[in-house]
């Protein structure tokens, strides 16, 4: 499709931004609990009840399908970059499975009255180039006149169940690790206030725009005990998820935590640039977590779109996968530690 249309500030028309709409974690869990109980289904082997990133069915053949799907409404201006972020996020759930995408069916909304279709285009050429990357082809979906732009996939994988990966397999002593830098939701919600200065415009799009292909290969890593991705809920809630599927604690050391640059980020911290998710993702889990400054809530509660990967790694095995996360383009160090169950789940030095 042509991309000669006009510039457009697809920001404007939504009321929030990527990952940051998801439903908080407390409204969600009470959604869930006034959810009728299942149907026991034997092959259903990832469900709802660890809250992981994907659900898996045995095939029976040594082999589970994974399901998922994402969708939000725009965290950037231009078409092509919202439909390849959205795309990279949804993928994600099944890298952080430990699986390999299959194909994506796509999930399109649109304000027909408001904007014109040709930019919904441009939005879907943004996924086929994400699917392209991931080596799967958009096979096709549905659309429905909506108030807001949204849009995402739903995406089936596979993966080899010997090596499915889950947020509730960590054991004390494992050492974590996160493949992307935190900050993204600090950034987007500058440019959202008019505040990005021209100079950062692309960091927070380059970093949603990385597919989490990485983790397909980390599946194959007996070491690596639990993953999950880090998106709306931010590190710490995602985190917390991990420490409660796996009946364990965090200490992590925040100087060493991934982060976009932080002169960066306090520029605009200082500026009250915080979506509205920090605090929603705050009020949610903050009693599981030991107290916070403000700046460490700001940066470790952000909701990040398309982020990271969450890896917990068996103690000593650290140098072994820092040096084969170099071999795929990853520098990675140790953030943190699990540790026997505390009176909290997350302790923050």
């Amino acid at each position: 499709m042509s991309t000669s249309l006009p510039p457009i500030k697809l920001t404007q028309y939504s009321h929030g931004a990527g990952c940051g709409c998801k439903i908080s974690p407390k409204i969600l869990d009470e959604i869930l609990q006034s959810v009728g109980k299942q149907q026991v289904f034997p092959g259903l082997i990832v469900g709802n009840e660890t809250k992981d990133d994907a659900a898996v069915y045995d095939l029976g053949n040594g082999t589970g399908l994974v399901s998922t799907t994402d969708f939000f409404m725009p965290i950037v201006d231009d078409p092509i970059k919202f439909g390849k972020i959205a795309s990279v996020n949804a993928i994600s759930d099944v890298y952080a499975m430990g699986g390999t995408p299959l194909m994506a069916i796509a999930i399109l909304g649109w304000p027909i009255d408001k904007v014109d279709p040709r930019y919904a285009g441009l939005v879907l050429d943004g996924a086929r180039q994400a699917c392209a990357e991931a080596g799967i082809p958009l096979a096709g979906g549905h659309s429905i006149d909506c108030p807001e732009p949204v849009f995402g996939l739903a995406v089936s994988g596979l993966v080899d169940l010997k090596q499915l990966k889950t947020n509730a397999g960590a054991s004390e002593g494992c050492s974590l690790f996160l493949t992307k830098k935190l900050g993204v939701g600090i950034l987007t919600t500058a440019q959202k206030k008019d505040l990005l200065l021209p100079e950062h415009a692309d960091i927070a799009p380059d970093s949603m725009m990385q597919l989490n292909k990485p983790g397909a290969a980390f599946g194959k890593l007996e070491y690596i005990e639990a993953m999950t991705d880090v998106t709306g809920f931010g590190l710490l809630g995602h985190l917390t998820e991990m420490c409660e599927g796996s009946s364990v604690s965090a200490e992590i050391v925040f100087d060493k935590v991934p982060t976009i640059d932080r002169s960066i980020l306090d520029h605009y911290l200082s500026q009250k640039s915080i979506p509205g998710g920090t605090n929603r993702n705050f009020a949610s889990y903050g009693h599981k977590i030991a107290p916070l400054t403000d700046t460490q809530k700001a940066i470790l509660c952000d909701p990040q779109t398309s982020g990271g990967l969450l890896v917990a790694v068996t103690a000593g095995f650290e140098s072994a996968f820092m040096s084969y996360a170099a071999t795929l383009g990853l520098q990675l160090t140790s953030f943190g530690k699990l540790v026997a169950p505390k009176e909290h789940l997350v302790y923050v030095s």
